[in-house]
């Protein structure tokens, strides 16, 4: 049984997102096992590096899966090419050790926000931008985003209510830039909880709109979901890196 690594970069507008779920065709897993199995004469079973919500985008995000063919990487990357839709792309493929695991063995994952903040139309990236127009002080949002980082319970950020498992995860770096007309926040930790970035994003947003003060953050740690910022839309979402 060969274990192969994909990586992989898509356009998640049209989709579900990434994850597999039940009478939902229309999701990345899903494309990904109908297309490999089409192909690969047998049922294939992917494991993603983390489940990017519907709407959102990955640069980098990378899959494995077992398999009995004996295909050459080569010519299945050129086959993945040939029969995905133009919104998947396959960077490469090749055979990885057999107990490598996209998502258990995944050290670090590096996800990008890109907030359009201007008055003016973003027509060419409107598919990944957040249109916000409202002024923004990025001096008390990066005071804000220094609380995050390291070690916390991120429940408050959360939007999985029967959350069961550990809502502890890292912080390793939270930037926020502007590059032109807009403000990119880029943040890399240990792993993240449904909707945690975008809820973190949003949190960062309503301190530089001076809803909330930088002092406050700390104060959400271990809280209720209903204290933390509002739900940014997932279109401005990327997954930018996954580290091993």
């Amino acid at each position: 049984m060969r274990n192969l690594r994909l990586d992989i970069c898509y356009d998640g507008t049209r989709y579900r997102g990434w994850q597999r779920l039940p009478g939902v065709e229309n999701t990345i897993q899903g494309k990904l096992e109908q297309t490999l199995s089409r192909i690969l004469g047998e049922d294939i079973e992917i494991s993603g590096s983390g489940r990017t919500d519907a709407g959102a985008h990955a640069l980098c995000q990378v899959a494995n899966f077992h398999c009995e063919s004996t295909m050459p990487c080569p010519e299945l990357l050129a086959q993945l090419r040939r029969y995905l839709p133009e919104d998947i792309g396959i960077y490469s493929c090749k055979e990885v050790s057999e107990r490598f695991h996209a998502r258990l063995n995944s050290k670090t994952k590096t996800y990008r926000y890109r907030v359009w903040n201007s008055e003016t139309p973003c027509v060419f990236d409107r598919r990944f931008v957040y249109p916000m127009p409202e002024k923004l002080d990025l001096e008390q949002m990066r005071l804000a985003a220094a609380n995050f980082l390291g070690e916390h319970d991120f429940s408050a950020f959360c939007a999985n209510k029967k959350m069961k498992k550990s809502t502890i995860r890292r912080i390793d770096s939270l930037e926020i830039a502007r590059v032109r007309e807009e403000v990119v926040f880029t943040v890399t930790g240990n792993g993240f909880l449904y909707n945690m970035v975008r809820i973190l994003v949003g949190t960062l947003l309503e301190v530089g709109m001076g809803q909330r003060s930088p002092e406050s953050i700390p104060a959400l740690f271990g809280a209720k979901r209903e204290e933390a910022g509002h739900l940014v839309p997932a279109q401005g979402l990327c997954l930018m890196e996954v580290t091993y």
